[in-house]
């Protein structure tokens, strides 16, 4: 078994500055404590938890909300990548990752009572319904929380460029030829509003004019509802030439309407999906998408909760900004 004197003698540091380094205490430099600790990790060291829960007064464990309306659970593509972004950068800072609920068994408790139940020191949001006033009272409370695509006052938030992705793939089609493009987007939530009113505002700067028929709604991650939102654009006597999906896997139900209609992609219909999931580069064919950098959004997110776990007194909310790219794949047509 691997013990603190292993370390300190691999990094040629006293056992004090180990235990302050594993304990990330304020008194040892950050690099000093990302060495011990990556160090400690190659070795092996599993600390004893309870010792350190008592001397701390901390579990090291973080809670993760997801709630899933799709209910695709840990199979979500989107998602799957985020929520094992957060867990391989929590345990790499020596943290383990408890999924939170307000259901267990047969009681019902709310997400509060049951981040404290489990020990949590700090909760990140990856998915929820952020207005439930059970999720409103874990955001309000002592528990330090980040969230993921959804701002709440004075909090810290890690978001993608909804804004900056609508707008280049706008951009992108304009330049392309195209000036009929359909929106589907997604229900009524912050990310949609942001997309949406990007969509509006690049198609303001471009002086197109978008039929109130051009925009439908659907619901993320269910390709049913695109696949029934594409069928009735593919119907209008004034056709879009090139339909925006919510995300990438909505994209399928929209596919499955156009071979309906025995239109092909690009030459009859062009399409673009949104996220950039491992999907969008092994269809043929590749779809134009918006990818988002989903791995760095849940790495910070774990980075910024531990550091507001460690650092209270000092810590600063702050929105941070994740950027993507525009896939350009060979699902637009080029219009002369």
């Amino acid at each position: 078994m691997v013990k603190i004197k292993d370390i300190a003698e691999k990094c040629e540091v006293s056992i004090a500055t180990v235990s302050k380094a594993l304990n990330r205490s304020h008194e040892i430099s950050e690099k000093t404590t990302q060495h011990v600790i990556r160090v400690a990790n190659e070795l092996g060291y599993i600390a004893n938890s309870n010792a350190r829960s008592l001397k701390t007064n901390r579990s090291y464990n973080l809670g993760l909300l997801y709630v899933d309306k799709s209910e695709s659970g840990l199979e979500h593509e989107y998602f799957s990548v985020i929520l094992n972004s957060i867990k391989k950068e929590a345990e790499s800072l020596g943290y383990d990752v408890t999924f939170i609920s307000n259901k267990i068994g047969n009681s019902r408790n709310s997400y509060l009572s049951h981040s404290r139940y489990r020990g949590c020191d700090g909760v990140i949001l990856v998915s929820a319904n952020f207005k439930d006033p059970e999720v409103i009272n874990l955001v309000e409370s002592d528990m330090p929380t980040i969230t993921i695509d959804h701002l709440y006052n004075n909090r810290t938030a890690i978001l993608s460029d909804n804004t900056k992705g609508l707008g280049e793939i706008v951009n992108y089609l304009y330049n392309q030829g195209h000036r009929k493009i359909a929106f589907i987007h997604g229900e009524d939530t912050t990310v949609t509003k942001e997309r949406l009113a990007s969509f509006h505002h690049a198609c303001q700067q471009l002086n197109l004019e978008i039929p109130e028929e051009y925009i439908k709604e659907a619901l993320y991650h269910l390709p049913k509802y695109s696949g029934l939102a594409t069928r009735e654009l593919l119907e209008l006597e004034n056709r879009p030439t090139v339909i925006i999906f919510p995300d990438d896997y909505s994209y399928m139900g929209g596919l499955t309407e156009i071979e309906k209609h025995s239109l092909k992609i690009p030459e009859d219909i062009s399409v673009v999906g949104y996220d950039g999931i491992y999907l969008s580069r092994i269809l043929r064919p590749i779809l134009t998408t918006y990818v988002q950098d989903s791995e760095a959004i849940g790495k910070m997110a774990a980075l910024k909760l531990i550091q507001m776990i460690n650092k209270p007194k000092t810590f600063i909310a702050e929105q941070i900004v994740i950027n993507g790219h525009l896939q350009e794949g060979q699902t637009v047509k080029k219009i002369r």
